[in-house]
């Protein structure tokens, strides 16, 4: 098959999340299809290119809307078309590009809780409630409930699940010594901040004696950092494995929006299992469907919890830690998201008739 991926960032990772989900899937897909990515050229992603030339798909950036019509013919020629979430003015890309689509047409949302949450203040930037009917997939990172809400409230023509999920041949377990006891990985967020300060700072506080690291852009300099939490300003993908194997446990919080929505795992929720490393998570509905509480990962509301599994015994953290690896490599691998990816758009192409009879005619 031939894919066109129109999304927010392949070439740099510097200040989200998109870039490694996209990096680990068109990987795995690109063993068996061929892949192009569009990427809008921003200044603060051209300073920050960690990829600039993946080996694995085509990347072509563009500036301006009507750049894409250097693209028409390999959009039309392409068995799936995926715009991505948060890609700059994305709603006007959908229906500049809608007339050559002559494949299926997907939206691919790597933010979908908060993505509903904008649609219902009335934002219209990168997805409106206009365009969404005008795919034939919605391609979501949230399952369980919000997959009928995407049809029922939405106007999503069909849905699916597609999380996110770890390339095991970047991530896995190296032979390092260990830095830090606990540690934490990600973007300043004011809504995750409280769960930080819960979960990191105060054990931290608590247990003078440990090593803490949290690493990520963006955090307000007013905040007070205790002194055995070591900072680290921006830490690009190559290092994340390395940076995982070096924690004795790692801390996962979880956006409100996605909280609330459920059934919405972080990729550092794989990318660090699949490095052996333990995890201590704030609980959220549908954790249960991708690890065990308790037995694969720790779930943890307060700092007391958090300091309880600090001091647990080394052979407990290493059972737990192995335990959800295996998980992982069973369930959420890079390879699974490229074959769910392709069953996705198969399932959407011929289950209905009149879909694919537009899919077709378009």
């Amino acid at each position: 098959m031939k894919f066109v991926f129109l999304g927010l960032s392949l070439s740099s990772s510097w200040g989200n999340g998109h870039a490694t989900t996209y990096r680990a899937l068109l990987h795995a897909l690109s063993k068996q299809h061929d892949v192009l990515f569009l990427e809008r050229d921003q200044p603060w992603y051209a300073k920050n290119r960690d990829m600039p030339q993946p080996g694995f798909c085509e990347l072509k950036l563009y500036s301006h809307l009507s750049d894409l019509e250097e693209h028409r013919a390999e959009i039309a020629a392409a068995d799936a078309v995926i715009i991505g979430s948060y890609v700059p003015d994305g709603a006007a890309v959908t229906t500049y590009i809608e007339d050559w689509v002559r494949g299926t047409y997907c939206f691919y949302d790597i933010d979908t809780p908060v993505t509903l949450s904008r649609l219902q203040s009335g934002e219209r930037d990168y997805v409106s409630r206009e365009t969404i009917p005008l795919f034939d997939l919605y391609l979501s990172f949230a399952g369980g409930p919000t997959l009928e809400r995407l049809k029922t409230e939405f106007g999503a023509r069909a849905s699916a699940v597609l999380f996110c999920s770890v390339d095991e041949t970047s991530y896995f377990p190296m032979p390092v010594s260990r830095q830090w006891d606990l540690g934490y990985l990600g973007t300043y967020s004011a809504d995750r901040q409280p769960a930080l300060e819960r979960l990191l700072l105060e054990p931290a506080r608590r247990l003078p004696e440990k090593r803490f690291v949290v690493a990520g852009p963006q955090y307000p300099l007013e905040i007070k950092w205790p002194e055995n939490v070591e900072r680290i300003e921006h830490l690009p993908p190559a290092e994340h494995a390395s940076f995982y194997n070096a924690q004795g446990w790692t801390l996962n919080i979880t956006r409100a929006d996605m909280v609330a929505a459920g059934y919405s795992p972080s990729v550092r929720l794989f990318e660090a299992s699949a490095c052996n490393t333990p995890i201590i998570t704030d609980p959220w509905p549908g954790l249960d469907t991708i690890f065990k509480p308790q037995e694969e990962i720790v779930v943890a509301s307060t700092a007391e919890a958090v300091v309880a599994a600090l001091l647990m015994p080394e052979e407990g953290r290493r059972r737990l830690g192995a335990a959800g690896r295996s998980r992982c490599l069973a369930s959420h691998t890079a390879n699974h998201r490229a074959a769910e990816l392709v069953a996705a758009i198969e399932a959407s192409q011929f289950a209905d008739p009149a879909r694919l009879s537009y899919v077709t005619e378009r």
